[in-house]
């Protein structure tokens, strides 16, 4: 058994080792050439006193060099297409404000390092008031760059959410293995067919427009089904023919492409954003802010994080969990049903990442492929933290996001995520377990 598993985790470790290999060139390219991305982009909403301001240009540029234009519509809203995540200046021309429109603050036509994550598409706000305004405060002066430790408190707070997304996405994945020993490399299509099927319910132009709550209780309904009706036709049948764990887990990256491109086909390739929570203000944390949004999905997946860490140590199915994770023969010669319990994981493995999905897409965007990108860092937070603890799943999944948000303080955002990958590397050299990991011998 400790073979077996140290084996996976050299597999993944190297598999980590190949897409760092691939990924560092890609960002280096990116970088040079400048190539347009989809789904990052800068988008907002002019407004005056008197209703939506129509015919504004505004204009993005990185590093001195103009990215691209937007003019506002009837509406007031404009957008522009970025060539890849990383930091913008993002300026408005006063010549093209109707008469006695102004910004509310002196230079507050030009936003200075507004940071752009991958696949975000970020509301960028320009506070317009009419000139010489009855009562208007004298503009403050030009804000300066915050203070280290305001910033690094920022990303912190930003590096503790991207973690509990990563949490809730990632404990499924190891209880799944704990029982079955299968790593389910499409576990990241679970995650958006949580966030699509919210976004049908929520947002989609021919949906229900349902509150997002009840799209997200919906699309982890949706989660676990999929993951149960998975168990049943597919893996159960499988392991009864003694299909062996490296054609299981090559049948999983099949499956994974599959139900990838299917998304893509029926929801397109054009990411989206909830209609729910949006646009809105932050509240200030002391030296930090967040946005009522981030708050409450750090609260949310940390209540979700407990009441699952409660349910594997109070209950009846969470202790046959722990015992089939631990040795499943020994379980199903105890009288544990083993099949039911694996049942039971997979709808409850389901249903998280399902969760999971649909709060990276009110952080970030929804997108086909949304998932794919996640899993990476699932698979980071599941072996840093021990191959098959749930705990460990949950502690890893942490420090993986906290590290990739702290690194954009002295590296660029492009390499928050091999920076992760590169601690997992460290960790694995130093404690091959993992750090909730058990060492075991034979004999």
């Amino acid at each position: 058994m400790v073979t077996v598993r140290r084996t996976i985790a050299r597999s993944l470790v190297l598999l980590a080792l190949s897409v760092l290999t691939v990924l560092l060139p890609a960002v280096a390219a990116a970088a040079q050439d400048g190539g347009a991305n989809d789904g990052e982009a800068l988008r907002g909403t002019l407004r005056g006193p008197d209703g939506p301001v129509s015919g504004a240009v505004v204009t993005v540029l990185q590093d001195g060099t103009e990215v691209g234009t937007s003019t506002s519509d009837a509406d007031g809203d404009w957008r522009v297409a970025l060539p890849g995540p990383g930091a913008y200046e993002v300026r408005l021309d006063l010549s093209t404000l109707p008469s006695g429109i102004v910004p509310r603050q002196q230079g507050g036509e030009v936003l200075r390092d507004v940071t752009v994550s991958p696949s975000q598409a970020r509301a960028v706000i320009f506070p317009l008031v009419q000139e010489g305004a009855a009562g208007e405060p004298p503009p403050p002066p030009t804000p300066a760059q915050p203070p280290f430790p305001q910033r690094f408190g920022q990303a912190l707070l930003s590096g503790i959410q991207f973690g509990a997304v990563i949490a809730i996405s990632a404990i499924g994945l190891s209880l799944i293995f704990g029982t079955t020993r299968l790593i389910n490399f499409a576990h990241g299509e679970l995650v958006t067919i949580g966030a699509v099927v919210a976004f049908f319910f929520n947002a989609a132009g021919g949906g229900p427009a349902l509150p997002l709550v009840i799209a997200a209780l919906l699309a982890v309904a949706a989660g676990a089904l999929v993951g149960g009706g998975l168990e049943t036709t597919l893996w159960r049948p499988l392991r009864n023919r003694n299909t062996g764990r490296i054609s299981l887990f090559i049948i999983s990256i099949g499956l994974s492409l599959l139900l990838r491109h299917v998304i893509l086909v029926f929801y397109g390739s054009r990411p989206g954003s909830y209609t729910d929570f949006d646009i809105q203000s932050a509240v200030d944390l002391g030296p930090v802010s967040a946005t009522p949004r981030d708050l409450s999905i750090v609260g949310l997946s940390v209540l979700v994080l407990v009441g699952v860490a409660l349910m594997l140590q109070r209950t009846r199915i969470g202790t046959a969990i722990r015992a089939v994770s631990d040795n499943r023969d020994l379980a199903e010669s105890s009288g544990i049903d083993v099949n039911r319990v694996v049942l039971v994981v997979w709808l409850l493995g389901g249903g998280l990442a399902a969760l999971g999905g649909v709060m990276y897409g009110l952080a970030e965007v929804v997108s086909w492929d949304m998932g794919f990108k996640l899993l990476l860092m699932m698979f980071a937070g599941i072996i840093l933290g021990g191959l098959g603890s749930a705990y460990g799943a949950m502690i890893g999944s942490f420090v993986v996001g906290i590290v990739a948000h702290l690194s954009t303080l002295w590296f660029p955002v492009e390499l928050q995520f091999a920076w992760a990958l590169l601690v997992l590397i460290v960790v694995l050299l130093v404690r091959p377990q993992g750090i909730l990991g058990r060492r075991e011998r034979i004999g």
